[in-house]
């Protein structure tokens, strides 16, 4: 019987090449595809000064199907990756929002264009390294966190719908990562120990401030606290973050955190670590995976990728959500996402507005 054709997006690391590995080992037509998002050098009207990094991970990819012995193709997704998240990752900024790029690169690029394209090369299928399931069900498919809790990356998929959900496949789900690792050293593949990424893949050195500065010309305004005493100057919100310590530039003999933005009066407003805490949040965009909830209903929320999913009531709304804490939740930060689960799966989620 014929197995499926399948593209496997090939970042250069451990766990596409693992993914890629088993689906072969399963039978199906593997081939991979590697997204170029910058361009190979750097020049003037870009960003990321140095592709170096992209150079290195598409080589990287490159030997592993030549090792696996299937097709590999670059596909250049320069112009979309800047519009869908490098322009967005700076406009959020520039209005006193934290975004989180990666739901972005997601949602817009590996499951829209690249699945698009992977079809335009006659996959029936994309598959991706990501670690979190899917199954389906009597109404059709349902996402699941990764069976292993350390490298779960279901928060990031919430925007995957049914249609999304019915042509990718995700083979790392069950698996955890020193498993994969062990598996890549077991099959002869050169990442096998290849450091994980802890940045922004445009941002490989991890220099945020300095990236933003390059991309934004910040205008100066007041640091306030929450009496709206005047307490010191910022050179551009872009630099600053709901929960931030460091960096504050200003001396008032005691600890204080950014607790809000205000991007229409160009302020920055700090205080004691008690007002960081929130008890309910509003959200826009809000997603369905599988089903909408018609009336209130309990769910775990995660307000960041590392937080812990907490119990809380949501009040879904025409593409909102009003969200209730259980207990107050420490730096909600506007533009980051929520997310909604029931015990493994993922019912949805949106984009913080306020809390």
């Amino acid at each position: 019987m014929r197995r499926p054709r399948v593209a496997v997006a090939m970042s250069g690391g451990v766990d596409s090449a693992v993914a890629a590995a088993l689906l072969k080992e399963a039978g199906y037509q593997v081939m991979g595809v590697h997204m170029q998002l910058w361009p190979e050098r750097g020049s003037s009207d870009s960003p990321v000064r140095s592709a170096c990094c992209s150079q290195r991970n598409a080589g990287d990819a490159r030997r592993v199907c030549q090792i696996l012995e299937i097709p590999f193709y670059v596909l250049n997704l320069e112009g979309q990756f800047r519009r869908h998240v490098i322009d967005y990752f700076c406009r959020e900024y520039s209005q006193g929002r934290t975004p989180n790029p990666c739901v972005a690169c997601n949602q817009w690029i590996k499951f829209d264009v690249l699945l698009r394209q992977a079809q335009s090369l006659g996959a029936e299928y994309l598959a991706t390294g990501h670690y979190a399931r899917i199954e389906s069900w009597e109404e059709g498919w349902r996402l699941l966190k990764g069976a292993d809790a350390g490298c779960d990356q279901s928060y990031f998929l919430y925007t995957l719908g049914q249609e999304g959900l019915r042509r990718v496949l995700f083979p790392l789900g069950t698996w955890g990562k020193a498993q994969v690792r062990r598996m890549a050293a077991e099959r002869g593949l050169p990442v096998a120990d290849k450091p994980k990424s802890q940045d922004l893949c445009f941002i490989p050195d991890g220099r945020y401030p300095r990236f933003l500065g390059e991309s934004l010309s910040g205008t100066p305004g007041d640091i306030i606290d929450v009496e709206g005493r005047l307490l010191g100057r910022h050179s551009g919100i872009a630099a600053y973050t709901v929960g931030q310590r460091t960096g504050l530039g200003v001396a008032a003999g005691r600890r204080l955190y950014v607790v809000a933005i205000d991007a229409g009066r160009n302020t920055v407003v700090v205080g004691p670590e008690d007002r960081l805490y929130s008890s309910r949040l509003f959200a826009a965009g809000v997603r369905w995976v599988s089903w909408r909830p018609e009336s209130p209903t309990g769910v775990q929320a995660k307000v960041r990728y590392r937080s812990p999913a907490v119990s809380a009531m949501i009040r879904p709304d025409n593409g909102s959500a009003e969200v209730l804490f259980d207990e107050p939740q420490r730096a909600v930060a506007p533009g980051q996402s929520v997310v909604f689960y029931q015990d493994c799966e993922v019912i949805g989620g949106g984009v913080i507005e306020a809390s």
